[in-house]
């Protein structure tokens, strides 16, 4: 057993959940200790949530506000689902979508929802997501956010990791690439085909991936995409991107 924070109506409660074998685009924060998978889970909740206060708040000040849908969020790699989950209980006419390429967390995230009593806003998937996922995950029309903790460990550094680590994931769950961005690069291909104009991408990475993520965005303009903010850690390494759809 393992403690993992999901939401209730307002307030963040901790449960006790068994944890999903091998969750493979969520288990990169399994490297990190609990308290920082916790402060990797508010994080990435929290500037969410900030990002869309700060949208209806500008459409708030403008002389004739139009209408503005309630947001929808697509998780990749759901695991247990407490991002998803935490982002359901923070913004309450919010609506999500959530993939897990493993079966076992795609089940644990409904039985989550269920038992918070969520269900009815959650769609659950158990899909690997690709290049052409983009139709399967449109069920709700265009996305507001995008966001993931995928793996992220660059492949040379496998080998260095604690013994019990690589006792305990999968490795694949952690492994992402010979740059740590195999899996980064997928998301963010598939990106402009799921977002609206001016949605965003939220991903935690590796302190090296920033400057790697922007020399990758800027040799593909084609996906109008830009590194908008860097976000430091807990321990104040840059650890989390969040990366912007262009107007076209």
């Amino acid at each position: 057993m393992y403690c993992v924070i999901c939401p209730g109506s307002k307030n963040i409660s901790e449960l006790e959940l068994q944890k999903p074998p091998h969750s493979t685009y969520s288990s990169a924060a399994a490297a990190n200790p609990a308290a920082e998978q916790e402060a990797t889970r508010k994080d990435l909740v929290s500037l969410i949530v900030e990002e869309e206060s700060q949208k209806r708040e500008k459409n708030s000040g403008l002389c004739f506000p139009v209408p503005v849908p309630h947001p929808v969020i697509l998780e990749i790699g759901c695991g247990s689902g407490a991002i998803a989950l935490s982002l359901l209980g923070k913004m309450l006419q919010s609506r999500v979508i959530a993939i897990d390429k493993e079966e076992a967390a795609v089940d644990l995230t409904r039985e989550n929802a269920q038992r918070l009593q969520l269900q009815e806003r959650i769609h659950i998937l158990h899909h690997d997501v690709s290049y052409s996922s983009a139709k399967q995950l449109l069920v709700w029309g265009p996305i507001d956010f995008i966001v993931s903790n995928p793996p992220y460990v660059f492949h040379e550094d496998m080998a260095s990791l604690d013994a019990e680590i690589l006792c305990y994931e999968d490795l694949d769950a952690l492994d992402g690439g010979d740059d740590g961005m195999r899996v980064i690069k997928t998301i963010l291909a598939l990106a402009p085909s799921l977002l609206k104009d001016s949605g965003s991408v939220f991903l935690e990475v590796d302190p090296r991936h920033p400057d790697m993520v922007e020399n990758w965005l800027q040799a593909h303009p084609n996906l109008l995409l830009i590194l908008r903010a860097i976000h430091k850690d807990f321990c104040g390494k840059p650890r989390f991107l969040h990366i912007q759809k262009q107007s076209r």
